[in-house]
């Protein structure tokens, strides 16, 4: 997604692109991956709480 997180590969990961989304959504997106995207599966290396945690981050947005 960019070391800016506005999208590369895959999508802006800001969180006014993640507004309106919902959490499930994202954690699944992260645990399953997205077939047929460069969006990788990382539920071999993610528990689903730590993916919760993720997408808070991303909420919270890039440090300043």
């Amino acid at each position: 997604h960019g070391l800016t997180m506005k999208g590369g590969l895959g999508p802006p990961l800001l969180p006014a692109a993640l507004a309106g989304k919902d959490d499930a959504l994202l954690i699944e997106t992260i645990l399953e991956g997205r077939p047929g995207t460069p969006m990788p599966p990382w539920r071999s290396q993610l528990s689903p709480a730590e993916a919760a945690w993720l997408v808070q981050a991303l909420r919270a947005g890039p440090p300043q």
